[in-house]
């Protein structure tokens, strides 16, 4: 029963032509607790893939219209589904054939007829392999958006306990970005974590938690009496350095310059730092979606002040 419970919210998509396989596969997986979607073309295949987001494909090689490699590239350098593990079937048993499949950018090659039971083990090995890669974010390598729903879900449910979230939010990054190259923008991503890190060890509790929520935007967990001193030694370290990502041109002028869609010129400062609080020191907190709620407020806030700015939501109800 507890394997059944593992699997049963794993969605796999079969794709293969031919009905007699995808009915045996579909038998296999269903036994095992997964769910199971068909598509015996690549049209129909991609209708389920855009409306469902499976999280496994099994693709076979050889389909009536596209080829599974052509379908597999289609799939790589779509934004929407590049992240999608996919295991390649094919009868054949070539080398060249496997390899192709791996270029094209499977994650792995079954060759029918295959075992059950090494099919059964490839999945969990993928899907596995899927939700660690979910779990942190592949940029700073700090726990993403599943672990830190999990410690906040964690945090509101501690009777008597009191926490702070802390939201940082980069202001004017997306500029920074279009002006110097996303290489650049993960260098101050990089750099930001770094020093989050830094302050929330020094100057929180050994136990405090990180996160890197995606993007420009990290989060990170302390008590209420720890925050005055991560936040303003935070935001001292960011602003002292931060004109140093910047061209000598740019560091002296205060503000780069880039266009709208529109065509005109427009000026963005130097990057600062928005940083939302919450807490339930002063009132309660019932669920993970009233931190949301309640951080988008203050960010919003914080954003129409001048400069790097952290804010305490200090309402009592």
């Amino acid at each position: 029963m507890k394997k059944l419970e593992e699997t049963k919210h794993y969605k796999i998509l079969i794709v293969d032509d031919d009905r007699l396989i995808r009915t045996v596969i579909r038998e296999i997986l269903e036994k095992s607790g997964y769910r199971v979607m068909e598509a015996g073309d690549f049209a129909s295949a991609m209708e389920i893939i855009y409306q469902v987001t499976p999280d496994l494909i099994l693709l076979d090689v050889v389909l009536p219209d596209l080829d599974g490699y052509e379908i597999c590239r289609v799939l790589r350098n779509d934004t929407r589904t590049s992240h999608i593990p996919i295991i390649m079937l094919t009868s054949r048993k070539d080398t060249e054939d496997k390899v192709a499949g791996l270029e094209a950018g499977a994650d792995d090659y079954i060759t029918k007829p295959f075992e059950e039971a090494e099919l059964l083990a490839r999945i969990k090995t993928h899907l596995r392999r899927a939700k660690q890669e979910k779990s942190f974010n592949p940029l700073t390598g700090l726990p993403g958006n599943i672990l830190i729903e999990e410690q906040i879900k964690h945090e509101v449910s501690r009777k008597d306990h009191k926490f702070a979230v802390m939201y940082v939010d980069l202001d004017n990054f997306k500029a920074y970005n279009d002006v110097y190259g996303f290489l650049k923008g993960d260098e101050v991503i990089k750099f930001l974590a770094y020093i989050l890190e830094q302050c929330v060890r020094e100057y929180g509790n050994p136990h405090d938690f990180i996160g890197h929520i995606g993007g420009d935007d990290f989060i990170a967990i302390t008590t209420p009496d720890k925050v005055d001193a991560i936040c303003s030694n935070l935001i001292n370290r960011f602003d002292s350095a931060i004109p140093f990502f910047y061209s000598e041109e740019d560091r002296k002028r205060g503000y780069i310059i880039t266009k709208d869609r529109m065509n005109r010129e427009m000026k963005f400062p130097i990057m600062t730092l928005s940083i939302a609080v919450v807490s339930n020191e002063r009132r309660p907190i019932e669920n993970h979606w009233q931190v949301a709620e309640i951080a988008a407020e203050l960010k919003k806030y914080a954003k129409t002040i001048e400069g790097s700015v952290y804010v305490k939501d200090r309402r009592t109800k």
